[in-house]
């Protein structure tokens, strides 16, 4: 059966004017005179045969089967608006990323020449948790902390980790860190989006120390900072800092780890799930984190036959 439907201008006019509930906007915002978008709504209602507005006087408000089939038809031409700009802008524009500034620094910029659109790549970087309110957060895709779902969004869970603590090489030495009780007197690095010392030392069935022993940061990147410059022991991500530890800029201190969950996943709108350049970005990720961790567990693998 062919589709049965509605004039497209009418529905575009309707959609505006339940958007801004003004005539004279919504006709200034479609470049149209507002006689012709009243003219345009009448012609919606006669084909539906129903009420879509109320009005009284100069005050217009929807009727319930008018406010029903706004917000389909919102949702509708906004995802009709992405697919269309997707399709046109596709091979020049820049492909927005939000991040936290640790994956960014450690793990995204080191990988990015790899990816086919690199060079279009826009990087911004969040203070806290990444927004996911893409009508705001001027980001095409985000690479957010955990997997908290949200409406209209797509989450696909990304990268977890264990963690365990590092320290820099001259400090190692200089305090002639051994065991994990040795742990006990230096300063820790805490850290205040998900600090998990007790978790370790507790793993390690050792009892924790009063804390906090020594200063807390906002987020992890910054505490694994502060390791790096040896003012005391971070409590790192595997999937992060394996890179910083192969460079032999940090070292990792015992087994002892706080068992791995998702730390990382990628987001993007729902209506923008086809989108060439988020699905292109999204699977590029994905088989790099494969890739990486098929390395490390080779690595691993090669370490316990030797």
């Amino acid at each position: 059966m062919g589709r049965k439907l509605p004039p497209f201008a009418a529905v575009r006019a309707f959609e505006a004017v339940a958007r801004l509930l003004n005539v004279k906007a919504a006709a200034d915002e479609l470049c149209l005179s507002a006689s012709a978008v009243s003219h345009q709504l009448r012609a919606l209602e006669e084909y539906f045969d129903t009420a879509l507005f109320e009005r009284r006087g100069n005050k217009l408000s929807l009727t319930l089967t008018g406010r029903a089939y706004s917000e389909k038809m919102t949702t509708l031409l906004n995802s009709f608006d992405e697919s269309t700009r997707s399709i046109r802008e596709a091979g020049h524009r820049p492909f927005r990323v939000l991040c936290t500034p640790g994956f960014v620094a450690r793990w995204l910029v080191p990988r990015l020449d790899r990816l086919s659109f690199g060079d279009r790549v826009r990087l911004r970087v969040s203070d806290g948790a990444p927004s996911l309110d893409f009508a705001s957060n001027e980001a095409d895709l985000v690479i957010q902390w955990t997997d908290a779902p949200a409406s209209g969004v797509v989450t696909e869970p990304l990268m977890q980790s264990a963690r365990y603590p590092v320290i820099s090489p001259a400090l190692k030495v200089k305090e002639a860190v051994d065991s994990p009780e040795d742990l006990c007197r230096l300063t820790l690095l805490h850290d205040e989006t998900m600090d998990a010392w007790k978790t370790w030392f507790h793993s390690a069935g050792i009892t924790p120390p009063v804390f906090p022993r020594g200063p807390t940061f906002p987020n992890c990147e910054l505490a694994t900072t502060a390791a790096e410059r040896g003012q005391g022991v971070s409590l790192a991500y595997d999937a992060i800092v394996r890179a910083t530890l192969a460079e032999g800029r940090l070292v990792r201190l015992f087994d002892t780890v706080v068992m791995p969950f998702v730390i990382y996943s990628v987001a993007y709108p729902q209506a923008r799930a086809e989108d060439p350049m988020i699905r292109e970005f999204s699977d590029w990720v994905h088989d790099e984190v494969a890739r990486e961790d098929v390395a490390a567990t080779s690595r691993s693998v090669e370490s316990l036959t030797r």
